[in-house]
């Protein structure tokens, strides 16, 4: 009768059980990395969508402040809640020569009356 070595069994015993584990934990890794990624993903998709819903709220500010800003709401907010208007021309008084204008005296004339306009 031949004796059994029972250390052989032991070995590969532990040994399958060490392969187990090892496969078990690489797996349960590659789960939370998977999962963390995809949560990445949603993150980043968000933000995705908040930037374009920034950019489109920027872009209805611009168009709200080029509508305000124009010459012709000045003025009727300079009329309106101000009370202001236009002065006489009696009371504009020229600052010096028009860069605009030669340096004779009939075109600074002609620019200080307002008939240069």
């Amino acid at each position: 009768m031949t004796k059994y070595d029972d250390r052989r069994s032991n070995i590969f015993l532990v040994l399958w059980t060490l392969s187990v584990l090892a496969t078990t934990a690489s797996f349960l890794f590659y789960l939370a990395v998977r999962v963390q990624s995809v949560e990445y993903g949603y993150e980043l998709g968000d933000s995705y969508a908040e930037v374009a819903r920034l950019r489109e709220i920027e872009r209805v500010l611009e168009l709200e402040q080029a509508a305000l800003n124009t010459p012709e709401r000045v003025d009727m907010v300079a009329r309106s809640l101000f009370l202001m208007e236009e002065p006489a021309r009696e009371r504009i008084f020229p600052a010096g020569k028009d860069p605009r204008v030669g340096s004779d005296e009939d075109e600074l004339a002609a620019v200080a009356t307002g008939a240069g306009r």
